[in-house]
């Protein structure tokens, strides 16, 4: 096995020593040898020390993605034993689980690559070039693992133009069904994983989804960014008295009322179409003389990233504050606001200094009673910071 050698400066092995799959192009000393993109390479530091095996692009920021510690090869055999492993990882921990994802990149050891499991269906993500040109290799490994009725291919995401890939969506394998009937915690969501958002559910709240119902029980609860009904489904099926969910997506809304219907729960659960910084803010805005009147024993804020950079942290904390602002504003006292944030760029510390900031502004005293994290399913690497990225809360509103 003949492979190019990537050397890195002084210094620029210490990341990888420390277990980081990412080399940038600005720590690449040289190249013994050409190598075209999406090869696999060997990785030395400066004083021609073995680092590992990679897979090289110089189209991208991220010139190796590394994939080992020893200099292997990146075959059948190979993507078969790491995949293997993730399947085992997720049978271990998350052995109730019948949907999850099955590959989660770095978390895995798999740097650019996603695979999600609905049911007996998979879809898969491929971001870097190196993993994109072995493809058929991981459909190979998938079907001999698990034998799903279908491989589907979602490479629609913007990423892939960091590494000079086009978007594609496609059926790999099998035949795609319309949609399928995917079972969270005991309930039936309808997914559509051809044309739905990424790969069609947020897999990685799906523990967060029974942990924040426990606090349902006898309350009206508010979901915000409500996306296909997860937090509201639960809550009502864990005995809430009313739950109101909002999306400004009218297709969420409108899938979130079907998977509703499918489970019978639509009597409990109204839905509304609209921007949830809106609906706040109408909802909390009262005139000279008026009070407002908490009605929520149960609120769950789970928006969508704000921010997919450093330089628009401050922006998103701004928006962060706002809507922490006004739903305390609407929620009784004793009751319980659960609140997640999904960008890496804002860690657990930051975040929670926002929450702590807004209720000091509303006047309310917050009590934590819950630190919430990412499923199983979605392993962090503590070494990797970027495979921790999903955190959330649960507080007590003091009377």
């Amino acid at each position: 096995m003949s492979l190019a050698t990537v050397i890195l400066k002084p210094g620029e092995a210490d990341r990888v020593l420390l277990g980081h799959p990412w080399i940038y192009t600005n720590s690449v000393l040289r190249l013994t040898a050409a190598a075209n993109d999406g090869d696999a390479v060997q990785v030395k530091d400066h004083r021609q020390r073995l680092l590992g095996t990679g897979l090289y692009n110089s189209r991208s920021k991220i010139i190796v993605r590394m994939l080992d510690h020893d200099r292997v090869e990146l075959n059948k055999a190979f993507f078969k034993a790491r995949i293997g492993a993730a399947l085992a990882h997720r049978q271990r921990w998350y052995p109730q689980a019948t949907s999850f994802r099955l590959v989660n990149a770095e978390s895995d050891f798999l740097s650019g690559l996603i695979v999600d499991k609905y049911e007996d269906v998979l879809v898969l993500q491929t971001s870097s070039l190196g993993m994109d040109k072995r493809k058929h290799l991981i459909v190979d490994v998938l079907q001999e693992l698990l034998e799903p009725r279908a491989v589907i291919e979602r490479n629609d995401m913007p990423s892939r133009k960091f590494d000079g890939l086009p978007s594609v969506n496609s059926v790999l394998a099998g035949e795609a069904p319309a949609s399928v009937a995917v079972r969270l915690n005991g309930l039936q969501f309808d997914a559509d994983l051809v044309e739905g958002h990424k790969t069609g559910l947020y897999l990685d709240q799906q523990a967060n989804y029974a942990a924040v119902a426990e606090f349902a029980k006898g309350v009206e609860v508010l979901d915000c960014f409500s996306f296909l009904g997860g937090f509201a489904l639960h809550a009502a099926r864990a005995g809430a008295r009313r739950v109101l969910a909002l999306d400004q997506s009218a297709d969420a809304i409108a899938a979130a009322r079907r998977n509703a219907e499918i489970n019978q729960l639509s009597e409990k659960i109204a839905f509304e179409t609209i921007n949830v910084f809106d609906w706040l803010k109408a909802n909390t805005t009262h005139g000279p003389g008026e009070r407002l009147i908490p009605r929520y024993g149960l609120i769950v804020l789970d928006p969508p990233s704000f921010t997919r950079n450093r330089a628009s942290v401050d922006d998103a904390l701004r928006g962060y504050k706002e809507i922490h602002l006004r739903a305390l504003k609407l929620l009784k006292p004793g009751g319980i606001l659960a609140t997640f944030c999904c960008s890496h760029h804002v860690d657990a510390r930051l975040f929670e200094e926002v929450i702590v900031s807004a209720a000091a502004d509303a006047h309310k005293t917050l009590k934590r009673v819950a630190h919430y994290g990412q499923a199983p399913d979605h392993p962090v690497i503590p070494s990797i910071p970027e495979t921790e990225y999903l955190k959330g809360f649960a507080y007590e509103l003091a009377g």
